[in-house]
């Protein structure tokens, strides 16, 4: 059995996180940086760095009291090395060597969407590879074969906005507050998903790909029409975006894990390291921290400009 540390940090969440090989989560410790970016309507990559260089050390800390466990009882540290917000990354990365380091311990760079990836396994013991993934994260959103550790195949990408894109830009337009995704969906649970006409981008279409900025230039159009209750342009937005991601993916794809660990956490970062510390698959500690990292480099590119990789 294997016990790894997990340090995430590649957004506005900074936590930390004790896993172990068989699956126990010993520790999870994580902080969130809402009200320090809600002035500004979005996360100020800035204001995150610093809150990571504040946090990540007492997070882990008090993760490692949590567990009853030192450093010197962890087999190895992994952090996320990207992709996501430079800075941040690099706080979490550079923390994970300064580790590895002083303790000697294997150091693995995470693929921050590998962590969403491979965090089925962590909640589903049967779940064997390979398993079909939606990955609805922040600025991606993709359907992958995931194969194992550092094997992917990219089946899907989004061709302009991200779904969680699309949720933030509505959330600003209908002036719904930060963070977006959550704000959209509370106003939603006051509305009428069928009130508002708005389009269902792609649906129906034979290419597998996604696309949001057309629904979200519906939305603008909405609330300027000033026809229609914020609350229920919300909730017939949240239902569009429902409505494509179950045909684009043109399958029930069942949510194994629990919601708060589909949200950004430690706990995937350290499963992650799991899995690739079982594949022999640890860093050197001149690995770079990445702000743009795919899981699948040899996908073609899709169409449009605004493609995440």
């Amino acid at each position: 059995m294997a016990l790894i540390l997990g340090l995430e940090s590649s957004c506005d969440e900074t936590a930390a996180a004790l896993v172990t090989s068989d699956r126990r989560i010993l520790a999870h410790r994580l902080a969130g940086q809402e009200e320090a970016h809600r002035p500004f309507g979005g996360v100020v990559p800035e204001i995150a760095a610093r809150a990571h260089v504040e946090k990540l050390t007492p997070l882990t800390q008090a993760a490692l009291a949590e567990a009853g466990v030192a450093l010197d009882d962890i087999d190895a540290i992994a952090a996320t090395a990207g992709p996501g917000l430079i800075g941040g990354v690099m706080v979490g990365l550079v923390t994970g060597k300064a580790l590895a380091m002083a303790t000697g311990k294997p150091l693995i760079a995470i693929n921050h969407l590998e962590g969403h990836a491979l965090s089925p396994r962590l909640a589903d013991p049967s779940l064997a590879f390979p398993y079909m993934l939606l990955l609805v994260s922040g600025g991606h959103c993709q359907i992958l074969l995931v194969e194992g550790p550092g094997a992917y195949r990219r089946l899907a990408t989004t061709i302009d906005d991200a779904a969680g894109e699309a949720f933030d830009k509505t959330a600003k337009l209908l002036g719904l507050g930060f963070p977006g995704g959550p704000a959209v969906e509370r106003a939603a649970l006051a509305g009428d998903p069928r009130a508002v006409p708005l389009p269902r981008p792609l649906v129906g279409s034979g290419e597998p790909h996604f696309s949001f900025a057309g629904l979200k230039s519906a939305v603008l159009r909405a609330r300027d029409a000033a026809c229609w209750r914020v609350e229920d342009i919300a909730a017939s937005f949240q239902q569009a975006v429902v409505d494509c991601l179950v045909d684009r993916t043109r399958r029930a794809l069942a949510a194994a894990p629990p919601m708060w660990l589909c949200t950004d956490n430690a706990a995937m970062i350290a499963w992650a390291g799991a899995e690739r510390l079982a594949a022999g698959l640890v860093d050197d500690l001149d690995v770079p921290a990445r702000a743009r990292w795919p899981l699948d480099p040899t996908a073609e590119k899709a169409r449009g400009a605004g493609v995440k990789a």
